[in-house]
């Protein structure tokens, strides 16, 4: 399948801005199933200093804010061709051990409620015990926009028993990974039947399996991945894959409105 992608984050600053960075991580790549036909980057109020690669194999350009400016906005497009793969992404590459996706982060730190989920799918195995964990989040968080705050961890995830799709991943994170599961956070874009528009980036994660490598997983949809979805950036949770993140000095007040639009081309 191919996808028509348009991604535009629009800062506005309620006084001018001194100096500003920002790391922006919308940049799909090419990897085994999933090929960049195109891609462009443009910037109004600003400009692209540089581009490197994280250390989760993410491709980040850096921005920075002209002074004086109280307007930034940055916009992405291009077309991405995805191949059917059942949500199988393959062994493990790079420099980033392996071990390192056992780690909690602030977000996915496990705590009683949380052990307690990833108990009822503990006498499963594989990927029959992923796909019943995947399920079981599910059922113990509602996917409900405006839920939850951006910082919420897991145990106030599960308190609450409602958030976002990155809510969700996390809570499902934190449990693979209590059950002996690397697990890590994807962030990109979805293809929605019912709209083109959205106003964020999809979230969901992904758990190495023997045999298989890394597997993903949408609590979110309750499936595996498939030609709708494109990878953009991964990391132990959503702060190492959000799409834009960065400083500045000056500004004062800050308002955000970001416009996606994903198509079938």
């Amino acid at each position: 399948m191919r996808l028509k992608i348009a991604h535009e984050t629009r800062y506005s600053f309620s006084e001018p801005v001194r100096y500003g960075l920002q790391q922006m991580r919308k940049l799909p790549k090419s990897y085994r199933n999933q090929r960049v036909l195109n891609w462009e980057t443009s910037v109004m109020g600003g400009k692209k200093e540089l581009q490197y690669e994280d250390q989760h194999r993410n491709t980040v350009e850096l921005i920075s804010i002209a002074p004086g400016e109280t307007e930034l906005i940055l916009r992405s497009e291009g077309e991405v061709e995805i191949e059917e793969n059942n949500g199988v992404i393959g062994p493990h590459e790079g420099l980033t051990p392996l071990w390192l996706f056992d780690r909690p982060t602030a977000q996915t730190k496990p705590g009683p409620k949380l052990r307690e989920l990833a108990r009822k799918v503990a006498d499963r195995d594989g990927l029959d015990q992923l796909h019943a964990l995947m399920a079981a989040v599910g059922e113990a968080v509602t996917y409900q926009t405006g839920a939850s705050e951006p910082d919420w961890p897991v145990e106030t995830v599960l308190e609450e028993g409602k958030g976002v799709c990155a809510d969700q991943a996390h809570v499902f994170i934190s449990a693979a990974r209590q059950l002996g599961h690397p697990a890590r956070y994807v962030s990109g874009y979805l293809m929605l039947d019912d709209t083109v528009s959205q106003d964020a980036m999809h979230g969901w994660a992904e758990v190495h399996v023997e045999a298989l490598g890394w597997v993903g997983f949408d609590v979110s949809n309750n499936m595996s991945p498939d030609t709708r979805y494109v990878r953009v950036a991964t990391g132990l949770d959503y702060a190492g894959a959000a799409p834009v993140t960065g400083t500045r000095t000056g500004g004062d007040e800050e308002s955000l409105s970001v416009a996606i639009e994903v198509a079938q081309q």
